[in-house]
């Protein structure tokens, strides 16, 4: 199942929420999913519109009898499918990262042990737990736990006078209950020292219960650099090495990740 959001050229914001509603009657039960257009109030920064398509569930989820609907439940598309954050929560954080006006309820996005990478860094989260310890930790601020994740995008505001991402088209994909594919195809805007800087690239997130696993920053569309992508495996262990180094050090230069 795939939703596809692209950004137009109007003057206002309008996102698209989903909300599950059941149905019964005496005969049967149904889960039906309706899509709602509604008026986004806290994204006003966005100039421009937000359109959303979603195809429906497969048939047998459209309608159906209590068995359909027992199904449903089972793999998690009813029960809790809609308590995790959308597209929709986490694309203006992606944004303020990108815009350099990061803070750090934008971090909150990520899992403690996310990870994120471009072509030059290789920034990963501080925590590898069991699931019973990261539950007992789930009250503390996710935040505290990508500090590498931070300085990887405080770094911006030094480095460039102005960065900021000036369109994009985002498909969003279920790769299973509760897991997501979020790909965000745009074009990044840059000013170094005077010189405008205009990039495009894909940035593909990875959800698993709302929060992002893994963010990966392809430039120019082309896939990173390692040992499962180029043809010579040693050449990525070099540049998986030499990413990881320059992310240490940019950590190093930024304090840690400190606020």
């Amino acid at each position: 199942m795939a939703k596809l959001l692209t950004r137009g050229h109007n003057s206002s914001l309008v996102t698209f929420s989903i909300f599950c509603v059941r149905s019964s009657s005496s005969s049967s039960s149904a889960a039906n999913f309706i899509f709602s257009q509604t008026p986004s109030n806290d994204h006003s920064y966005l100039n421009n519109n937000y359109n959303s398509s979603r195809p429906l569930m497969e048939d047998k989820y459209a309608k159906g009898s209590d068995d359909a609907l027992e199904d449903l439940e089972k793999e998690g598309y009813w029960k809790g499918a809609c308590d995790y954050p959308t597209v929709d929560d986490i694309l203006p954080h992606i944004l303020n990262l990108y815009g350099s006006r990061a803070t750090p309820k934008d971090f909150e996005i990520y899992a403690m042990d996310a990870t994120f990478e471009d072509p030059l860094t290789a920034a990963h989260g501080e925590l590898k737990l069991g699931v019973d310890l990261r539950l007992v930790l789930a009250r503390i601020s996710e935040s505290l736990w990508v500090k590498e994740i931070k300085s990887a995008f405080y770094s911006l505001g030094k480095v460039f006078s102005e960065s900021r991402i000036v369109e994009y088209t985002i498909q969003e994909n279920i790769i299973s209950p509760g897991k997501k594919e979020i790909v965000i195809d745009n074009k990044q805007y840059y000013k170094l020292l005077g010189r405008d800087i205009n990039m495009i690239s894909l940035i593909k997130l990875y959800t698993e219960g709302g929060k992002i696993v893994r963010h990966e920053d392809w430039w120019n569309k082309q896939p990173l650099w390692n040992r499962d992508t180029v043809q010579v495996p040693v050449v990525g262990r070099v540049t998986e090495a030499l990413r990881r180094g320059l992310m240490l050090t940019t950590h190093a230069m930024m304090g840690f990740g400190k606020d």
